[in-house]
């Protein structure tokens, strides 16, 4: 493997968007691009994107569409189709990583698997702490974050043990649940056989659920991320749920269905 492409999801959030791109620049692995799938944000997400990363040492591209409600799967098919990686990263706008993010990634990868990490909650208070004060939280010690819990800003601290696993990392390979794409991780060749994300779930909901079926229902397995790979996800109100039940009940009859693979409306209209 060679280059990897970050997709980060963002909408109408530039603080929390410049916090996670902050993270990514400071990494110690550098061979990575970044793809910014901006959902029908504002002219504020551009302008950062503009006068901050433009000339950024990791390339950042940004690649937007109208707002049209909730359509992250949509924009996610569009920023791949213009990656130039052989592994994708899906991570959310408003999450924060570590130094070693993309060397750990890299490390998991292996062909046949993808691979899902887990996060650590903030607090809504300390949240808007840290982009009131733009606190660097990538650049934070173990320490830090230990202390924060303690004190109730952030939900666990377990993701931060560091564990080898070995053959552990291999032991639900079916497993569908909980991989999300805050920190989902797969090659993009896995990607484009099943047709990426399936645009037919619209609004929020399951549609990085979705994906995972297909990949295992075309045979790749999962490989565990946890305890090697977690990300800061910030607090933010939930999504409007409306479309909850509808995409529930797809992806229940999609769960059933082994021989589904290719979304039926994905990545292939923009390649």
């Amino acid at each position: 493997m060679s280059l990897i492409s970050v997709i980060v999801t963002t909408y109408n959030w530039p603080q929390a968007l410049d916090a996670s791109l902050q993270s990514l620049l400071n990494q110690q692995d550098q061979n990575f691009e970044v793809l910014v799938a901006d959902d029908g944000s504002t002219f504020e997400t551009r302008e950062l994107i503009k006068n901050r990363y433009s000339g950024s040492s990791i390339p950042v591209k940004h690649v937007y569409h109208e707002d049209q409600g909730f359509r992250a799967g949509t924009i996610r098919n569009r920023a791949v189709a213009r990656s130039q990686g052989d592994y994708l990263i899906f991570l959310d706008g408003d999450c924060v990583v570590f130094p070693d993010f993309i060397k750990v990634h890299r490390r998991l990868a292996a062909k046949g698997y993808f691979v899902p990490g887990n996060r650590m909650l903030l607090t809504e208070n300390f949240t808007q702490t840290v982009l009131s004060e733009k606190i660097p939280l990538h650049s934070q010690s173990k320490a830090y974050f230990i202390f924060r819990w303690l004190t109730g800003k952030i939900n666990r601290i377990t993701p931060l043990i560091s564990l080898p696993m070995g053959p552990l990392r291999l032991i639900h390979p079916l497993r569908w649940q909980k991989a999300m794409t805050c920190n989902l991780a797969m090659w993009k060749n896995d990607f484009m056989a099943v047709n990426g994300f399936d645009e037919l779930f619209q609004g929020w909901g399951y549609e990085d659920s979705d994906l995972v079926i297909r990949l295992i229902h075309n045979g790749i397995k999962r490989k565990e991320g946890r305890f090697a790979v977690p990300v800061l996800h910030l607090w933010h109100r939930q999504n409007d749920q409306s479309q909850h039940d509808k995409n529930f009940q797809r992806l229940m009859e999609r769960l059933n269905e082994r021989e589904f693979i290719q979304a039926e409306k994905g990545l292939d209209q923009y390649i």
